[in-house]
């Protein structure tokens, strides 16, 4: 199919949650135009695990079999770029890619988000391989092995707690977060260890941290909160509204993933405080059928 004529919905973003949007979209046979910039964000992982059907698949392969049969529907184009601007204009919205604009009765913003992570040497070349911000997706693979919690703030003690179901586990503090009389009770409770040493980097084949004294704390891994931000300004251009999480801003939606915006829908990562490749595919699937409700059906 050509998008030039203008199609049903714009998809920016053909990772999970924007295929899982498209997929539902092609089935009811509307015209779809799904724009992806190719930069997903567990791109560094050499496996995904938790996805039902696909537990330890490369997510490389797992988007690269959904992508083909999404294209095997004969209502989807597909262009690879960045979406540089989204706008509203008569009937629908406009999207400009590598200069030229498409038109979209409707949108689906699943655009993903990016981790900051805190600037230690070592830390982002390990990011995905060693370290990781989720236990439920990396944690079983460390093989009840020692595990560090990097600090960033007060959502670190959650992930210590969490932690410490799969491997014995030690709170780097670094100085961005202290517990308090209560907090260092609970880690207790947990068999949670705290190493309030500055964190110099992260060395050697695995998540091996030196501390400022000199001393090496070897861990089969390391778990930290990044910072999250939205991958693209479109959201805000197109004047979406913005909830905060723990970690970052996120894309606000309603149940069906509307956002402020009316014709605007968003899913996946962007569109929540904290996620997985099942929820990103759960939420992909809501914002398509919600989106194509609405091609014909009234505001409620």
């Amino acid at each position: 199919m050509t998008a030039a004529a203008g199609v049903d919905v714009v998809v920016i973003g053909g990772s999970y949650a924007g295929i899982a949007a498209s997929l539902q979209l092609a089935r009811a046979r509307r015209r779809v135009l799904v724009v992806d910039a190719g930069i997903r964000r567990n791109r560094f992982a050499a496996a995904s695990h938790g996805v039902l059907g696909y537990d330890g698949r490369p997510p490389a392969a797992i988007v690269a079999d959904a992508r083909a049969q999404l294209l095997a529907y004969p209502t989807v184009a597909w262009i690879d770029g960045m979406a540089s601007e989204a706008r509203q204009v008569a009937d629908g919205f406009a999207v400009t890619v590598d200069g030229v604009a498409y038109h979209g009765k409707r949108i689906v913003l699943a655009l993903g988000v990016s981790d900051e992570l805190p600037a230690i040497p070592g830390l982002q070349e390990r990011w995905g391989v060693c370290v990781f911000p989720c236990p439920s997706s990396h944690g079983c693979e460390l093989n009840q092995g020692p595990i560090g919690v990097l600090a960033t703030g007060s959502m670190s003690i959650h992930q210590a707690l969490l932690v410490a179901d799969w491997g014995p586990t030690t709170l780097l503090t670094n100085g961005a977060f202290e517990p308090d009389e209560a907090q260092v009770s609970q880690l207790a409770s947990r068999g949670v260890a705290i190493e309030r040493g500055r964190v110099l980097r992260v060395a050697g084949q695995t998540a091996d941290i030196e501390l400022g004294d000199g001393s090496i704390l070897a861990f089969a891994g390391l778990f930290t909160v990044p910072t999250t931000r939205v991958s693209s300004p479109i959201a805000a251009q197109l004047g979406c509204a913005f909830d905060e999480g723990p970690s970052g801003s996120f894309i606000g939606t309603d149940p069906v993933k509307a956002t402020s915006v009316a014709g605007v829908f968003a899913c996946g990562d962007a569109a929540r405080a904290a996620g997985s490749v099942s929820l990103a595919i759960g939420d992909g699937a809501m914002a398509g059928a919600a989106t194509h409700r609405s091609l014909f059906m009234p505001p409620v």
